[in-house]
Parts: C-alpha cells; structure tokens; sequence
C-alpha cells in the first residue's frame, strides 16, 4: 500500500452573486466571505457530527474472528475471538489447529499485553515503550477508535462538540476527507458522504532522520449491529523504513458478550521478551 501523503488543504473563500429582479430594475446582491465561510463551517460541524453519531451504543462487542498476518514473504492465517469492553480492554485471542490458543493480544489504558500461549513468552509494557505507539501519540483511547471504527482526538478519551472545530475537511463526489496535522503528526479519515460511516483511518509519522511511519485503517462490509452498523472486514497496514506489515480481520457471529474477564494474569512460568521475537516465533507456526 503506497503512503498517503497528507497536505494541508487551503480554505477557498466561494462567492455566490445572487440577481433579483425588482419590477424595472435589477439589483445584485453579493454574499460576502464571512458569509459563506459560515454557511462552509457549519455544514462541516454538521458532517462531522453525523460521523459521530455513527458510534456504537453496545458497551461490550465480541467476536468470532479470521486473522492474518504478512509480513514480506511470510504469511499467516488464524481464526481466534475479539473481546472489547467499552474505555476497559481490546482483547483479541488468536487460535492454532482451531481449537488452541496461540497467542493473545490486551490493550487496557494502562498497558499493552503480547502473549505467545504456545512457547510460554510473553511482552507487557506501557504504551510509552512502544516507539510508534510513542510517536504518534497512540494511546488505548485512539486503539479502541480504530477498533471501534470512530474518529478520535489524541490525547483525549472522545470526542467533543467542541474537539470537532479542529478537524479539517474536504469533501469529494463519494466520500470526505477528515483530517488534521499537529507538527511531525498526520491524522486523516475517510468518511463516505451519503453515511458519514469512517472507511478509512490514516495516522502518519513523519521522521526526517529515519523515514516516515504509517499506520493504514480501511473498514469494509458494514453490518447492522445494536442499532447501528459496524464493518465486519478491517484491513491494516503498519509501514516503517525497514518493513510493512499487514494484517486483516474479519468478523463473523457478533455479539455483547459480558460474562468474561476482562484481564489477563501471566503466569510466572512465561518469560518477557521483545516483540520483535514475538512477532518472529508467530510467524515460524
């Protein structure tokens, strides 16, 4: 998947010049800029509060899950479930053969939890030691908007009427660009303009010194689910100078199961590791 670059969008001023005839005499009248900079501005708040109102209701989601993972040459392919508990945890366990369960991944506000069930290795670490997750100021509120197909605000644990004046848009035949930059950082969504369901989400780290990296979003087959709708297909790409990796999900049989535990104990029998040798013992199964 090729980087998407994110420039900063000029705002163009439209003059509308309406002509009303008035029995012998025909008068212009012109709309001014500031005019049409609030007519723009308010049917931006409008779109972007639509794309909002699209978040799920449900306070937990879960799911029969088809996992798979590229990276280079090498390929994987896992059934496994996804367990989410609204502001708590994203759970996704991850099977071998079907019926064993090879690895886990946990995000809760605090930690980040990676679990290799067969060879007893482990990786529990805040978000802060993650370099990209660092970077690029991922935290468990913008994992479970991702997750959760929902716009986010860095830093914050949703959304305000007031967060959305400092998004930026561009609206297209089909679809509208949501986005907005803060320094080395580039936010940007997709939202088709009919919907406003978010199709895309993009999330850039731009590092003069070792190159860009780039967290790619793509949501596809949208289902009814507690009274909104939800994409069952999530398409995600991860590119850095040195590699890409891609990995999909598609979600079968969704429900709002409760009844399980929402933590994960490590047994002293697992031994921390790097996730890069995580990431490597997955890939040899």
């Amino acid at each position: 998947m090729k980087a998407l670059s994110i420039s900063k969008i000029a705002v163009i001023v439209l003059m509308v010049t309406v002509v009303a005839a008035c029995s012998s005499k025909r008068k212009a009248v012109k709309e001014t800029p500031t005019e049409t900079v609030v007519v723009d501005t308010l049917k931006k708040q409008a779109f972007l509060q639509k794309v909002t109102d699209n978040a799920q209701h449900a306070r937990f989601i879960t799911s029969k899950v088809k996992f798979s993972v590229e990276v280079g040459s090498r390929q994987m392919t896992l059934t496994g479930n996804l367990k989410m508990k609204r502001d708590d945890v994203i759970r996704l366990q991850l099977m071998a053969f079907g019926f064993v369960e090879a690895g886990r991944l946990e995000f809760t506000k605090e930690y980040v939890l990676v679990m290799d069930r067969i060879n007893k290795l482990y990786l529990k670490v805040p978000y802060s030691h993650l370099d990209f997750l660092r970077n690029s100021s991922i935290d468990f509120y913008v994992l479970q908007a991702l997750f959760w197909n929902e716009l986010f605000q860095p830093g914050k644990m949703k959304v305000t009427d007031e967060a959305l004046k400092s998004y930026t848009t561009e609206e297209g035949t089909d679809d509208t660009v949501i986005f907005m930059e803060d320094g080395k950082l580039s936010y940007r969504w997709l939202a088709e303009n009919g919907t406003a369901r978010v199709k895309m989400a993009n999330i850039m780290f731009n590092d003069k010194y070792r190159g860009n990296y780039q967290l790619n979003w793509d949501y596809e087959d949208f289902q009814g689910f507690s009274r909104k709708f939800f994409p069952r297909v999530h398409k995600i790409s991860f590119s850095s100078p040195e590699k890409e990796v891609k990995m999909g999900m598609t979600l079968n049989y969704m429900g709002s199961e409760e009844n399980w535990e929402p933590r994960t104990e490590v047994s002293s029998k697992y031994r921390q590791v790097t996730v890069e040798e995580i990431l490597q013992r997955f890939m040899s199964l």
